[in-house]
């Protein structure tokens, strides 16, 4: 399999298994955004708690770029990078685009 394919696969699943972890019952859910032309994959939450605070936000983020995962956001306190790695992808196909450019 191509690099970038099996890139595209384990972002794909890493994100898919995320978003599953949510209770059914939970107000809040969780849903994944792949635009494989943009090479854009998300995991964003949304919903109402108590019934009167809208809940939206991105929870992860990532990009493939010049053949390299980049990691726009994770807010997730198992890092997502970390899992690339245990998957198999090298460290140094992956960045941390939110550290300052002068950290990567």
């Amino acid at each position: 399999m191509d690099k970038l394919d099996l890139y595209r696969q384990l972002i794909q699943e890493l994100l898919t298994a995320r978003a599953k972890l949510r209770s059914p019952n939970d107000p809040i859910k969780s849903q994944t955004v792949f635009d494989h032309e943009g090479e854009h994959y998300q995991m964003v939450n949304l919903g109402w708690r108590n019934n009167n605070t809208r809940i939206y936000g991105c929870s992860i983020h990532v990009d493939i770029m010049d053949g390299k995962i980049w990691v726009q956001h994770d807010g997730t306190e198992k890092a997502i990078a970390d899992q690339l790695i245990e998957k198999g992808v090298p460290a140094q196909d992956i960045v941390l685009a939110y550290h300052p450019p002068k950290m990567i």
